[in-house]
């Protein structure tokens, strides 16, 4: 057997992350309880008690997975495999322009490394497009990280950009507007001599201002893929800790969300924790909360457990400064956050709207399709070991055009419809998933799913469907709403993306050290693998793709990690022409239909980075790696056009130990300059299309 790839670094926390990122990004979550402590029925459960319906079972699986994805997926994937090799065989590199791999996937891959910069393939340039700190709004001061104030911070650019979103900018040639998330601070490497347990007022004051997101106009070099930020544009903005935001839909105005400060519950200062999101086909941008429980302390209740919010004080201590983050004295703060939150990029005087309709949990993503007739389907994962992941259908249909009226209207669709969550079965005997990842008898881990539903808003009130529940509960609990239900407890689920060419459905599920441990949910068909540190890929096909319906199919599409371990697997591709790859985090896909992934926390010991991995046709599963990024950092954010690559190098220099009077990685300015995250783009030198 080949042995697996050695280890190129050791700078981890359990694996890939270092325990600096584990601490400021999610307040160490892996480390603390699991907060599933629910006995509804794992997935091994079900299919111990599924087997009879097996052969019907697998006829659903080949019936809708073929109808939407074509006969690459049919059942058998070796005559493709087979073709892939053969297209494989007596090719050298490939180098930019050569006809190597899938279109869109023609580029030499990027191999492994730790070295502290943007690494890119052979043939491809690319500049930082904007920093942290930069300045975007008028009056905003040049960053100076020895100067820094709140003031200044929340006219610049924030802190740990994630989620990236591009749209078009009629009337001004070769721009466009680019919409930005700001996950989290890492306050060690932002203060020079910060004191974690004694931070100062205007610290907090400045770390309040560098979360959120922001809208920056970009100019697009035309003979390039390179972009600049159009500093003071009047469509520019900061939202951050303390800007407004407006609660909507069935959860607004309820008991539940009711502070000393809103007793109306309808207006919440901040958004905190935007991971990744979605980009809607009428023109806003969606943004997660994810890891919101971390800025709460003296959490007491069940719920508050339930979600993670720890019993004394919070790392950041930013409940001494604003009585709204101790929850001994606003037990109601904490339910106004773990929503998606609605943004008009067009609009610098709206007011962004959190969509309790969508559910509270914690929100990796939301990206939506539409139906046949018009209504818009949001796929969401909660990316927490053991949660679920979720969809909602609008009872509403969009309204084509760019109106007032029909913007007026699209602004309502994700306030009215049903909140589903999603149960798997497996088709193969729970004997067969033994926890090393092995396949079962059959080839494949795959089997079906049903949508069940947990509560409908409509004009006139909303209906629970889970009982023991009212709606509001359901929609400000609805982690409890699903355990209630006997959801799949899954490998973090975290983004959840529709192909904009098949509709099939690809979940991002990172990893779960706690898989298969005592106590907790042993390892079943899609969640193969016990001590699962590399994650992987399911694809989901909705019956008759159509996606306001009650079942599917699935099956694992790539299950991550070195391809010379046997239980890895690449739908089906040679393993010995892929990338290796851990721990998939944010997926997008290109113009071509290629799915690219971005991974946090790579346990194999190089630099995370990005990945295109080809859906469909006979090198369907032929994964390369397009990018590494610095030191520390994790790789956030993709977004594929034509002809530009952009990533959200996320907190780079995280390393144990590192502090701003010693910092592990001199990216992007250089040494004596200030780590910063930053947004990337890349394209080919040539000026030719990405990987054609």
């Amino acid at each position: 057997m080949r042995k697996l790839l050695p280890m190129l670094s050791n700078h981890s926390h359990g694996g890939g992350r270092s325990a600096m990122t584990c601490r400021y990004r999610c307040g160490d979550a892996c480390f603390q309880e699991v907060p599933n402590t629910s006995d509804n029925e794992y997935v091994g459960d079900v299919i111990a008690g599924a087997l009879s319906r097996r052969s019907v079972m697998r006829a659903a699986a080949v019936v809708t997975v073929a109808s939407a994805a074509g006969s690459a997926l049919a059942l058998g994937n070796a005559p493709a495999a087979e073709a892939a090799a053969q297209a494989h065989a007596g090719h050298g590199e490939p180098q930019p322009g050569r006809a190597d791999g899938a279109r869109g996937l023609r580029f030499a891959p990027v191999a492994p490394n730790t070295a502290d910069q943007v690494t890119v393939p052979a043939g491809y340039s690319q500049n930082v497009v904007i920093r942290w700190g930069e300045p975007i709004l008028r009056g905003a001061p040049a960053f100076d990280s020895e100067k820094q104030t709140a003031a200044a911070q929340a006219g610049q650019f924030g802190y740990n950009n994630d989620f990236l979103s591009l749209l078009p900018l009629r009337g001004e040639h070769h721009r466009q507007v680019l919409v930005a998330n700001h996950e989290y601070t890492d306050e060690v490497l932002m203060f020079r001599g910060y004191d974690p347990e004694n931070p100062t007022r205007e610290q907090v004051e400045i770390a309040w201002a560098a979360h959120g997101l922001s809208v920056v106009v970009v100019q697009e070099e035309h003979r390039t893929g390179k972009l600049t930020p159009v500093t003071r544009h009047h469509l520019n903005r900061r939202l951050h800790t303390t800007s407004e935001f407006e609660l909507t839909g069935p959860a607004a105005g309820g008991d539940l969300v009711k502070t000393s400060a809103d007793p109306e519950g309808r207006t919440v200062l901040g958004t905190l924790n935007n991971c990744a999101g979605g980009t809607t086909p009428w023109g806003t941008t969606l943004h997660g909360e994810e890891n919101f429980n971390q800025y709460f302390a003296n959490g007491s209740s069940a719920t508050d457990k339930r979600y993670g919010m720890v019993a004394g004080a919070s790392e950041r201590k930013w409940e001494r400064f604003d009585k709204r983050f101790d929850l001994a004295q606003e037990p109601n703060e904490a339910h106004r956050f773990g929503w998606v939150v609605e943004l008009d990029p067009y609009d610098p005087e709206s007011t962004p709207r959190k969509r309790t309709a969508l559910g509270r949990f914690k929100h990796e993503a939301a990206q939506p399709r539409l139906t046949a007739d018009g209504r818009p389907v949001v796929y969401m994962g909660d990316d927490e070991r053991f949660d679920y992941f979720y969809k909602f259908v609008s009872s509403k249909r969009m309204t084509k055009g760019g109106s007032r009226k029909a913007r007026e209207h699209n602004l309502t669709l994700l306030d009215e419809g049903t909140l589903y969550v999603a149960k798997l079965t497996g088709d193969s005997p729970a004997a067969e998933i033994d926890g090393t990842g092995k396949h079962p008898s059959d080839g494949e881990f795959d089997g079906t799913g049903v949508w069940i539903p947990l509560a409908t808003a409509g004009p006139d009130g909303a209906v629970s469907h889970v009982p023991g529940m009212t709606a509001e509960e359901v929609f400000v609990f609805t982690r409890l709403a699903g355990d209630k239900v006997g959801a799949t407890k899954m490998d973090r689920p975290e983004d959840v993306e529709p192909s904009p060419r098949t509709g099939r459905v690809y979940v991002a599920l990172t990893n779960n050290k706690d898989r298969g441990k005592a106590g907790k949910a042993p390892a079943d068909e899609a969640n193969p693998r016990n001590a699962n540190k590399h994650g992987q890929i399911l694809e989901l096909a909705e019956n008759w793709d159509d996606p306001a319906g009650d079942g599917f199919a699935w099956r694992l599409f790539l299950v991550a990690g070195d391809p010379n371990d046997p239980a890895t697997y690449f739908a089906g591709f040679p393993k010995d022409k892929v990338s290796p790859i851990s721990c998939p985090d944010n997926v997008a896909f290109d113009p071509h239909g290629n799915l690219w992934i971005s991974t946090d926390g790579n346990q194999l010991g190089s630099h995370d980075g990005l990945f295109g991995v080809a859906t469909r046709g006979e090198r369907r599963g032929e994964l390369k790696q397009f990018l590494t990024v610095p030191a520390g950092a994790e790789t956030c954010g993709p977004l594929i056009q034509d002809r530009r690559v952009l990533v959200a190098v996320q907190h780079p220099g995280e390393i144990d130990g590192a502090s701003v009077e010693k910092p592990a990685s001199v990216w992007p300015d250089g040494p004596g300059k200030i780590v910063r995250p930053a947004v990337v783009a890349v394209w080919r030198a040539d000026g030719r299309d990405i990987g054609v």
